[in-house]
């Protein structure tokens, strides 16, 4: 369908005859053993076009399977200076002609344990999960490895055809019908067993020359489109960045955000923009950058003395543990100039810090759900797949953690951050999670206190200690420094915050949207020039 026929061509079918007395020479010469009869095509995926004609694989080329090595092998290998390159799964590409032959493993050439196939032999890795999609053409002679198939095509018969009718839909889709195993492979013989549709050889020598033309092109358009993608993102991240720097004056500051957020919808092209996005407006946000302050809002100052009262008739009244002193405010332990009428704390003078269980109890079939840090996702708390324990163990952690409604919990192992406000009354407890509870609730907002944690959770990784599973302490946690705006601020940052996450929300699905109708948009202008009539978004056709 991707040229046009031509009835001068000579048809397939006497292609046959040329195919078998290459065959039979190649036999009686000892270069190849003389092959097994194949079961004729009698399922066609498709119609075949005019002096077309279907048959077995196996019919198109000496066909066979790789070698497997072992330590003692490969170090043999890796000593041979001068050979075939040794080809593995890993050194093809998924497309054309990406095959890496530098890669220090070499064959004798007089070795001949080591299969081998000529140049222009067509790979195909058969096992696994890039079994199908892994499709590479050599061009020299190579010794491969035990998870690929080589095809060695007859003179009659294009190499790149061969290429591009592995990597067409329909062929897909008929070996993954025969792939059997956990793994998932395709064993040689229904390999060689699989349909393959064969041109004149006049239109073969055609449809590889179009199909290079556009293969071509298409590599020009993403190359292009990279390059598009590489400036939209340097200036995306140039645009965010600027306003994430703490030290730019004030008048300049409004002139810049304005500016980025009225032309920030048409360079966000991509999720990862919106990730950007969404930290910048969490930056803003903590730094009092995101609203003007108010005159007439109680002082933080004055909030944080009425806490700090509350916490200690807490204490002297038996109802809260006195924790150690935190280590005074430095000037320079946040790095931005604090607005008026916010004020500089510790983390833990501000709520009432503590974590979960660091021990494993003893799991049951049913109890009370054990929380991880595998359960705080995107702002939520999961009890799916979660582990269950006895009421014993849940008091027993729940003597120093005991989780309600409104607290915030945070990992502090591994995927260091995802905090989320509890918001159900399910009893349960907390295993490697800090519990963040606060003092007063008139005189709290635990949703910017969660806001805070998700643009500080960032910087909390970066400084976690402990290698392969980081971790942040409960000492680390109390002490971490907060800007802490009064009160109706906190609400309005927090309401304003929102509104924002829900643009991005927007533009991400917007994004979403106009890739699919792109998707579309292209499907339609290919199947109108190369194909009327025929949905080319529904895999089935070859070139």
């Amino acid at each position: 369908m991707l040229v046009e026929q031509d009835s001068s061509d000579e048809p397939a079918s006497e292609l046959l005859t040329q195919i078998a007395a290459e065959k039979a020479w190649l036999v009686k010469t000892g270069k190849i053993r003389k092959p097994k009869s194949l079961v004729p095509i009698h399922q066609q995926p498709f119609d075949p076009p005019p002096g077309w004609l279907w048959l077995p694989l196996g019919e198109t080329g000496t066909i066979q399977s790789g070698n497997s090595i072992n330590a003692e092998t490969r170090n043999r290998l890796e000593k041979t200076e001068v050979g075939y390159p040794f080809i593995a799964t890993k050194d093809v590409g998924y497309g054309r002609d990406i095959i890496v032959y530098d890669n220090g493993l070499k064959v004798r050439f007089e070795d001949q344990s080591f299969k081998h196939a000529r140049a222009e032999s067509i790979l195909i890795c058969a096992e696994g999960g890039s079994a199908g999609r892994k499709i590479g053409i050599s061009d020299r002679d190579i010794c491969f490895g035990n998870k690929l198939i080589a095809n060695a095509p007859w003179s009659a018969i294009a190499p790149r055809l061969v290429m591009y009718v592995y990597m067409s839909g329909f062929f897909y889709e008929q070996f993954v019908r025969q792939m059997t195993g956990v793994i998932g492979g395709i064993s040689i013989q229904k390999f060689l067993q699989l349909p393959f549709p064969l041109p004149p050889l006049d239109e073969q020598h055609r449809i590889v020359e179009k199909v290079d033309e556009l293969m071509s092109l298409c590599d020009q358009l993403e190359a292009a489109k990279a390059e598009q993608e590489q400036c939209r993102d340097s200036l995306v991240t140039a645009s965010l960045q600027g306003l994430n720097q703490p030290d730019e004056e004030e008048e300049t500051f409004r002139e810049h955000a304005c500016f980025t957020f009225n032309n920030l919808p048409k360079i966000t092209t991509r999720a990862a923009h919106i990730n950007q996005l969404r930290q910048t407006i969490l930056n803003l946000a903590v730094r009092g950058k995101l609203l003007e302050q108010d005159p007439n809002d109680e002082p933080a100052e004055d909030l944080l003395m009425r806490i700090t009262d509350v916490k200690k008739k807490l204490v002297d009244s038996k109802k809260l543990k006195k924790t150690k002193t935190l280590n005074p405010l430095e000037k320079d332990d946040i790095a931005f100039d604090i607005p008026v009428g916010w004020v500089g704390a510790r983390l833990g003078t501000v709520y009432d810090v503590r974590d979960g269980t660091h021990d494993t109890p003893k799991y049951c079939e049913t109890g009370y759900p054990l929380i991880t840090s595998k359960n705080l996702s995107s702002g939520r708390l999961s009890f799916e797949d979660v582990k269950f324990i006895s009421e014993q163990d849940h008091l027993e952690i729940s003597r120093r953690s005991w989780v309600e409604r409104d607290d915030i919990l945070l990992a502090m192992i591994g995927s260091i951050g995802n905090p989320v406000i509890v918001d159900t009354d399910r009893p349960f407890s907390v295993k490697n999670v800090a519990l963040l509870k606060y003092y007063c609730s008139a005189s709290s907002c635990p949703s910017f206190i969660c806001l805070f944690l998700n643009y500080a959770a960032a910087e909390m990784r970066q400084l976690a200690t402990g290698g392969l599973q980081p971790f942040i302490s409960l000492g680390f946690l109390r002490n971490y420094p907060i800007a802490l705006p009064p009160l109706a601020e906190q609400h309005r940052i927090v309401t304003k915050v929102d509104e924002l996450m829900a643009i991005c929300d927007q533009l991400e699905a917007q994004i979403t949207v106009t890739q699919q109708d792109s998707r579309r948009f292209l499907e339609s202008v290919l199947a109108d020039a190369l194909a009327p009539g025929i949905d080319l978004s529904a895999e089935g056709q070859v070139a």
